[in-house]
């Protein structure tokens, strides 16, 4: 009998072992192929002057990159939980608190590209002016820096506070940041953040939804404003859902046994985490005629247009 149980016991284990494996491979698999997607937009975006110069594809190019961070920075987090890798404390720290920084921009870059719509078609005459190429950065410049309050913040506390940072322990925000001051920190600054860029794309979208329905108005550039800021507002929405995830990984990892909390965690990381970073910005971009066709040169290798 007691041959029987260790059996079926390594029996168990090794099929977990092998679904881990399995549910690793695939992620980190789709995730490369996705960053090939962003990494050829990202070319793309460089091989043009217009593309480089002009406010929209500056603020384009710039939530490529952020994205692309985002995916590599969750890549990693989730082969480390997966994994169950015991990390050192400052190693932890390191990754939170960029995961954070750059989950912030992502998000206010949304309001940024909604504005710039917003100015374009209800301030036309003003738009180059006020969307220079140095305003343009400028504001990206800004955006970087709120986005840092936060982690800088959580450093700051954790120094102060936290004596023995060669710990060894499993990373995440839970179990590296226990003091109540994190949750309030985390709280305030994404109820700030999430409020205020939501304000602005249903403020950005009211008003050129206004501009639309006016007689002299551009209607078919306004439309498709439109439908681009409300492609924003779903972003907003993904990234929303990307926090509760976060939660419910940590919370289903405590309560659940392994297999459950591996599979739970691997259907939230490709459905909020992988498609929302990679899906978004690849539509983004098809609906500008300019960028697609660049980029399906480019994506095929020049095979496209030699077939013509």
């Amino acid at each position: 009998m007691s041959n029987f149980n260790d059996s079926k016991s390594n029996i168990t284990q090794t099929t977990s072992q092998v679904d881990r494996d399995l549910k690793t491979f695939l992620s980190v698999s789709s995730c490369v192929i996705f960053l090939y997607v962003n990494g050829v937009m990202i070319f793309t975006l460089r091989k043009k002057t217009v593309f480089q110069e002009t406010s929209r594809y500056i603020l384009f190019g710039h939530m490529l990159w952020v994205d692309t961070l985002n995916l590599v920075m969750s890549v990693v987090l989730f082969v480390l939980a997966v994994c169950r890798v015991f990390v050192m404390k400052i190693f932890c720290l390191i990754l939170l608190v960029a995961a954070t920084a750059i989950y912030q921009v992502s998000t206010l870059n949304l309001a940024l590209m909604s504005l710039e719509r917003y100015v374009a078609i209800c301030i036309p005459l003003r738009h180059a002016e006020i969307t220079s190429y140095r305003k343009t950065n400028m504001a990206i410049g800004v955006v970087w820096m709120l986005s840092w309050i936060q982690s800088l913040s959580e450093i700051i506390i954790f120094y102060s506070s936290d004596t023995n940072i060669a710990m060894h322990l499993f990373c995440s925000r839970t179990t590296l940041f226990r003091l109540q001051v994190y949750k309030q920190l985390d709280i305030g600054f994404t109820c700030v953040f999430f409020v205020s860029v939501c304000f602005v794309i249903i403020f950005s979208y009211a008003s050129i939804a206004t501009v639309a329905k006016s007689a002299s108005s551009d209607k078919m550039s306004a439309k498709k404003a439109n439908k681009t800021v409300l492609l924003h507002l779903i972003q907003l929405g993904l990234c929303a859902a990307s926090i509760l995830v976060g939660v419910i990984q940590e919370v289903i990892y405590v309560y659940t046994d392994y297999m459950t909390s591996l599979n739970v965690m691997y259907f939230c990381f490709v459905v909020f985490m992988i498609f929302p970073r990679c899906l978004s910005p690849l539509i983004y971009g098809m609906r500008d005629q300019a960028f697609s066709t660049l980029f399906k040169y480019y994506f095929t290798f020049g095979l496209k247009r030699k077939n013509r």
